[in-house]
């Protein structure tokens, strides 16, 4: 992806090297990996990983600590481009909210390494990058973009790459979702039913989002033309990665589609692609945040 000579956002909050306690925040493209991983690594049952999970955030929870760290340059250039893409990310959302009548606020990316805290409570860098609506703000360890390689096999052809891009695109369509009143409302009706139900919504808004980061990425490249061969592919197939099902396939075997809570590959590629093909993210067939 060609960002080369583009603005930097001034919207961040870097607090890398500095990590705090850890409880959940809220939604995000990497919610489910920190389940998937330790599944993998310790090849124990995927519902008692989560309550393990909950109980070492709890134990953090708190504590806080500040550590001095040079960063390399393969880090600090990961910093320009995650801060290049949220720029354009700013640029599109402020023209698309205009031109129909409506007024678009910034969100903060939060740089961090390892735990932070966060109005949702405190995040940590094992659920991957997450979103805040308490706070409004998209919160990234940029380790996770080496991660999604090591981890995943998710093929990127270098540091710029738009599978990179599609992650915190993915972030900030979960605020185009708040300031759209489609995320408090989803978020309220989970809080009233079962865990079922509940699950199905949140699918929902990540497909959302998926598609969000799609529109996003049609018009930033019908106005720069940033998009290079291979690019859609990548991030295509780091949706296909980041699939429910093939999560939890990889993960334990088998998938169970009453867990699911992103979307299952299929659903994540068509929407991230139907995204980009058509840029119409004002339709009212996603009024209610239901893809």
């Amino acid at each position: 992806m060609r960002l080369n000579g583009r603005r930097q956002s001034s919207n961040v909050d870097d607090r890398r090297g500095m990590s705090g306690g850890a409880k959940a925040g809220i939604g995000g493209l990497g919610a489910i990996i920190i389940v998937v991983i330790m599944a993998l690594l310790g090849g124990g049952d995927l519902g008692d990983v989560v309550s393990n999970v909950l109980s070492q955030q709890q134990q953090l929870q708190g504590q806080v600590t500040e550590q001095q760290k040079e960063f390399t340059q393969q880090e600090q250039e990961a910093a320009v481009f995650s801060k290049q893409v949220l720029a354009s990310l700013e640029d599109v959302w402020t023209e698309q909210f205009k031109a129909h009548g409506m007024t678009y606020s910034y969100p903060t990316m939060v740089l961090y390494t390892g735990t932070v805290q966060t109005a949702c409570g405190t995040g940590s860098a094992q659920m991957g990058p997450f979103y805040c609506s308490g706070d409004q703000k998209l919160y990234l360890d940029l380790s996770f973009f080496s991660d999604m390689s090591r981890q995943f096999g998710i093929s990127v052809n270098n540091k710029s790459s738009f599978a990179y891009a599609y992650v915190i695109a993915h972030e900030v369509g979960h605020h185009v979702e708040y300031l759209r009143g489609i995320l408090t409302k989803a978020h309220a009706k989970m809080a009233t039913v079962d865990k079922a139900e509940a699950n199905r919504i949140s699918v929902k808004l990540e497909l959302l989002a998926d598609y969000y980061a799609g529109c996003w990425a049609h018009y930033e490249n019908d106005k720069y033309s940033s998009l290079e061969d291979g690019d859609l592919k990548e991030a295509i197939d780091a949706a296909k990665k980041i699939g429910d099902d093939w999560l939890q396939t990889k993960a334990q075997g088998y998938a169970c589609p009453e867990t699911f809570t992103h979307g299952t590959s299929k659903q994540r590629m068509y929407w991230l692609k139907k995204g980009f093909d058509t840029g119409d993210w004002n339709t009212t067939t996603f009024a209610d945040g239901e893809p």
